[in-house]
């Protein structure tokens, strides 16, 4: 709050005052005093009044600040409210008793919005639970019943486990810190579930996989970062180049930490997208024409790694290639 500000809100005081001032003097000039006697009343009068004033600005002042400190210090602001006390001004306390109907009210709107998340999230995770029952059904009975067709149904089965997958990891992405175990694991074992799981993907389109230096062990929840890849791997087929198509996955040891490397020689990302591939619903001009695209799989796997500590980057190459790495941290978090 400003001193100009305070002297226009209380403009009507400060008239009250001129007028009350002027009739004073004009009342003693009456009466026969003198003019040093009503000089020395005046001086009086407006010295008081502009030591007052002042002390109430100042005082005011000081008492706002801290409140806009206070608020500035909250991670919910809305919680404002809570943290001060009574104002001490009776102006102000009508504004107070507002601020704390308002907070009441946003909490409660809050508290009915999380229930509605947390009935819609258990929706969804019974519905995948569900769903993919019938999903390994029909894969076992196609594995069964071999035909002409059995490859393509078995791929389109993978793919549809892929969005039910994808769907279940969403639901749980912003709660991911009460659903993974933290523990020792193997890159190896984690890259050999992921391609397994995409076989018949692998089959059908033709990718070579080359795999390089994974006997390495790191410290991760094995569950998440085999989504994670799942969902890189799966970008690397999509965005496939026509002639010899490979995916390389390869670990290298950097400084306080161990790269998982994907790599693929597809078509890549133009320069002027590679940043933005992370964010959510992004999907690019590549991506706009090819019908799967969702811009969900990267944001995704960006929005878990930083829930997990990884580091996720990515460079590529138009019609070269593209290359995502993920970085396990050393000491407490991972080991050679």
């Amino acid at each position: 709050m400003r001193f100009k500000e305070y002297i226009k809100d209380r403009i009507h005081v400060l008239f009250l005052h001129g007028i009350c001032f002027i009739t004073l003097m004009v009342f003693l000039f009456s009466v026969g005093n003198t003019f040093d006697t009503m000089k020395v009343i005046a001086i009086v009068w407006i010295f008081i009044f502009i030591t007052f004033f002042t002390y109430e600005y100042r005082k005011r002042k000081i008492y706002y600040e801290a409140i806009l400190q206070a608020a500035d210090q909250l991670d919910k602001k809305y919680l404002i409210s809570e943290v001060i006390d009574m104002p001490p001004y009776a102006d102000a306390v009508p504004y107070y008793l507002l601020l704390k109907k308002a907070s009441k009210s946003m909490r409660e709107e809050i508290n009915h919005i999380k229930s509605q998340r947390k009935e819609y999230k258990e929706y969804i995770e019974q519905w995948v639970h569900e769903v993919k029952t019938p999903i390994a059904s029909i894969k076992i009975l196609e594995e069964n019943n071999k035909t002409n067709t059995s490859r393509v149904v078995l791929q389109e089965l993978e793919q549809i486990n892929r969005y039910v997958e994808q769907a279940l990891f969403y639901a749980r992405s912003e709660e991911i810190e009460k659903d993974y175990l933290i523990k020792e694991i193997s890159l190896l074992d984690s890259v050999n579930n992921v391609i397994i799981q995409n076989k018949q993907m692998f089959i059908l389109n033709n990718i070579d996989i080359e795999l390089a230096d994974l006997h390495q062990t790191v410290y991760c929840d094995s569950k998440w970062i085999e989504f994670i890849l799942n969902q890189i791997i799966v970008n690397s087929v999509k965005y496939r180049t026509e002639k010899n198509p490979i995916v390389k996955i390869y670990t290298e040891n950097v400084r306080n930490g161990i790269q998982l490397i994907v790599e693929d020689n597809g078509i890549g990302i133009p320069q002027c997208e590679i940043n933005r591939v992370f964010e959510k619903g992004f999907t690019g001009n590549k991506g706009r024409t090819n019908n799967n695209a969702t811009g969900i799989g990267l944001y995704l796997c960006k929005k878990l790694c930083d829930k997990l500590s990884l580091l996720l980057t990515i460079e590529s190459e138009e019609q070269v290639y593209t290359r995502v790495r993920i970085t396990f941290p050393k000491g407490t978090f991972s080991k050679v």
